[in-house]
């Protein structure tokens, strides 16, 4: 939520800076995410003054440009080139002086400087409106009023308000902060507690300032409007009144400016003052074109299935629970939440009926997740607005509307509001105060607070105190709450702390899951990956699109139909984000995400700690030194085992690649060790990329940290010293049938020699026109070593005659002499 202090100094009196507005907000529960300064033009208009066209003659060198001569306030004019065709003597003007950065409508900013045109000193620049951001015409230079003086600056010209913008991260609890209103209140009390208490203080007491609102006269009752409520229990409190003769236009100035302040676009008179007092007091409003009223509102629930069409053009199938707005016909609203296309004030609006009312919290909540709807009204109606608020807000609203609009009243204030909400009540012990609290403070501080607070002290002992709560409240139900209050406003920095502290010796194992994904991330780092966080919400419906038979778990009430389930892989969030930044150009990524999976299965829902790791396009940016290579499979491959030994040393016969057929995947390998299965990867088929519109070849794998974490628990590492006899290396080239694998080859060497075969690797495969149809060329080395003695010729000629005969009898090798 965004709060201008510009718009909050019109309720309270304060002299801050934004570091003190900061500490003072984040202290009493309103945490500010960030501040920003800012101005109602881009860059202050700062560097640009009124200028006076003294002189002016055509360019000797160009047709289009004119050489003038223009007063500025100095002691001397500037002679500025100018291009536009409406420059003439004795304009009043806008100059950018050198020095000036300008802030265009379109484009980017750019700095003024002296310079030479066509041969001509120019010593500035005379400006049109969309040059500078006051607005988007290009059509010639700004012509001034006359009466402008020159030297005057653009920015006191102009009445450009610089202003400090502060993001406040509101909590769910706290509705009664959601406006400008509920954050002066907030800041007086915590003001005025520590002015109080504290005696070095850096501001003195302060009161908030109510706005202003004005005697409501009747001009004549021709527009009176009936409302009835079908339930009470939905609508507790329903306020409305008519006007008529309003002036729908463009804004004043200070408006527009008000609201784009807290990220709101300007759109007409009237919606904007309803938007101003919703930001003002925190009580949304709804202005109704009042022809379409038909003299009658009716608050009820609609048939299942009635289309109603919103205010963007949607037409939406209701749901039979959202609360209505609707004339004595049709329906015109959404209650809260948005109005209808055919009801809202237009340019050919003259009379209106407006509206504020008080809606069940929760009807307005799930109307707006029913219809994915998120309004600035219904965040404030499904927390719960203040109910006493009503018509002191209406009240607001018409005084603005005639004001600005102009029109007169046309009917009564009507004030439906049959069982009126009364403020809780709550007793509260002041040993409960201290208990709860850890303050140390007195029964009468504890009073003052709570006044402070806006609570009233309606019965008080010398240990119990009886306190009305204000309506604007609604989080402060009972004692804990109410000390709660007490402890932002005072301030938690008042809380004492031991400065003996007690720490317990705990004997479990240490988690070892931080540290690996630590050295895990520091490796995938060092060969140029990027880890990525993604959201663990998913979409059933695309996860059962390529695995029917998978077991989510499924999201009681989801924020939408594409986040409706606990993701069951890290695949499509991964293809999310080689999505998102392969539109914006970025095709050549090397990706990595840990993060949990979730499915459910024998009656309870389970989750396992998963690695992804993802590329596509180049391996490295172009260079002019080095050669384009492309992610390839192998790749993928090297960086998954090199991955695994970050875990612990691989077994050579520890790790198993399966190849298998699968849905998404045109190449698919599991990886399975002697227990289980620890991962897959594969490269991604291509139609399967078209729906994240990728168009970039894609390898992905994906493994199983849970069981690569117990591993590596189990794993103790041990030293052995340097061999003290030397290895000893051996080739063997073969033709063997296409469809033999590599780790086939590896496995059953392996077998022959168990004690001095150390290693087997492969440095050269070929398969072409070169060899037959369904053949492979193989050329693998063999590493040999006996630890106790130097291996003899006989010895290493009788290991690899085993080696052959074994690749010829099992595999149909043919060796290469």
């Amino acid at each position: 939520m965004k709060i201008s202090y510009n718009w909050l100094k019109k309720y309270i009196d304060l002299n801050l800076t934004p570091d003190q507005m900061e500490q003072l907000l984040t202290g009493c529960g309103l945490e500010v995410e960030a501040y920003e300064e800012v101005e109602s033009v881009k860059g202050g208009l700062r560097g640009l003054v009124i200028g006076e066209v003294l002189e002016k003659e055509k360019h000797p060198d160009a047709d289009r440009l004119s050489i003038t001569k223009v007063n500025v306030g100095k002691s001397h004019s500037l002679q500025i080139v100018c291009g536009a065709a409406n420059v003439a003597k004795g304009q009043k003007v806008l100059v950018a002086l050198e020095g000036a950065r300008l802030y265009p409508s379109f484009g980017e900013p750019f700095d003024i400087k002296n310079s030479k045109i066509r041969g001509q000193i120019s010593e500035g620049m005379i400006c049109s409106e969309d040059e500078v951001g006051l607005g988007a015409s290009h059509d010639g230079i700004m012509v001034l009023d006359a009466h402008a003086v020159p030297g005057t600056h653009a920015a006191e010209y102009f009445k450009v308000e610089e202003d400090v913008i502060f993001e406040i991260g509101l909590t769910p609890n706290r509705v009664d902060a959601a406006s400008h209103m509920g954050v002066a209140r907030d800041l007086a009390a915590v003001i005025n507690t520590r002015a109080a208490f504290e005696k070095d203080f850096f501001h003195k007491p302060v009161q908030v300032i109510q706005p202003t609102i004005s005697e409501l006269k009747i001009t004549n009752r021709k527009n009176p409007v009936t409302v009835t409520i079908e339930n009470a229990g939905d609508c507790p409190r329903y306020s409305g009144i008519s006007i008529n003769g309003v002036k729908i236009q463009e804004s004043p100035t200070w408006l527009k400016n008000a609201l784009l302040s807290v990220g709101v676009k300007p759109v007409n008179n009237v919606v904007d003052v309803t938007n101003y007092v919703m930001f003002e007091t925190g009580q949304p409003l709804h202005a109704f074109d009042a022809h379409k009223v038909r003299g009658k509102i009716v608050v009820k629930k609609l048939h299942k299935q009635t289309p109603f069409v919103t205010l963007d053009g949607t037409e939406r199938k209701l749901n039979g629970e959202e609360l209505m707005i609707c004339n004595e016909h049709e329906p015109m609203c959404i209650a809260g939440v948005f109005g209808g296309i055919h009801s809202g004030v237009s340019s050919d609006t003259a009379d209106i009926f407006l509206e504020s009312a008080y809606f069940n919290p929760a009807l307005v909540r799930k109307a707006s997740k029913q219809h994915m709807l998120k309004t600035e009204s219904s965040f404030r109606f499904e927390r719960g607005t203040d109910p006493a608020n009503t018509v002191f807000a209406l009240k607001r609203a018409v005084t603005l509307i005639l004001e600005i609009a102009g029109g007169s009243i046309v009917s009564d204030l009507i004030d439906v509001y049959p069982d009126p909400i009364e403020p809780a009540k709550t007793e509260i012990s002041y040993d409960a105060v201290r208990k709860l609290s850890g303050l140390n403070i007195t029964n009468i501080m504890t009073d003052e607070i709570l006044q402070y607070c806006g609570m009233t002290l309606l019965n008080k002992s010398d240990d119990k105190v009886l306190i009305s709560v204000p309506t604007y409240k609604t989080d402060v139900t009972r004692q804990a709450d109410v000390v709660e209050e007490i402890l932002r406003t005072y301030g938690y920095h008042h809380i004492p702390v031991n400065e003996k502290f007690g720490m317990a010796i705990s004997n479990h194992k240490a988690d070892i899951k931080p540290a690996l994904q630590k050295k895990i991330s520091h490796y995938l780092t060092a060969q140029g990956f990027f880890e990525i966080i993604n959201n663990s919400l998913s979409s059933l419906a695309l996860a059962q699109k390529y695995n029917a038979e998978i077991s989510p778990v499924k999201i009681l009430n989801p924020l939408s139909n594409e986040l409706d389930i606990l993701r069951t892989d890290l695949l499509f969030s991964m293809l999310g984000t080689m999505q998102y930044n392969s539109n914006r150009k970025q095709q050549n990524l090397k990706l990595f995400e840990f993060g949990k999976t979730y499915f459910h299965s024998e009656g309870k829902n389970n989750e396992t700690n998963k690695l992804a790791i993802a590329v596509t396009g180049n391996l490295h940016e172009s260079d002019w030194h080095k050669q384009d290579r492309e992610a390839n499979l192998f790749y993928l491959k090297s960086i998954v085992l090199d991955t695994l030994i970050q875990i612990a040393p691989v077994p050579s016969d520890f790790l198993k690649w399966v190849m298998a057929e699968h849905a998404v995947f045109s190449s698919y390998a599991s990886l399975q060790n002697r227990q289980s299965n620890i991962g897959y990867m594969g490269m991604l088929k291509k139609n399967f990329l078209r729906q994240f519109d990728i168009s970039h070849p894609v390898f992905y794998a994906e493994l199983n940290m849970d069981l690569l974490i117990k591993r590596a628990a189990q794993y103790k590492h041990r030293i052995k010293p340097a061999p003290r006899f030397p290895e000893v290396k051996r080739d063997l080239s073969m033709l063997l049938d296409a469809q033999v694998q590599y780790a086939d080859m590896k496995e059953l060497a392996l077998k022959q020699e168990k004690k001095l075969l150390r290693d087997v690797s492969i440095f050269d495969v070929y398969q072409g026109d070169k060899i037959e149809a369904g053949k492979k060329s193989y050329a693998l080395s063999f590493i040999l070593r006996d630890d106790e003695a130097t291996l003899t010729d006989k010895q290493i000629d009788i290991i690899m005659q085993k080696i052959e005969t074994a690749f010829e009898k099992n595999l149909g090798a043919v060796i290469r002499k």
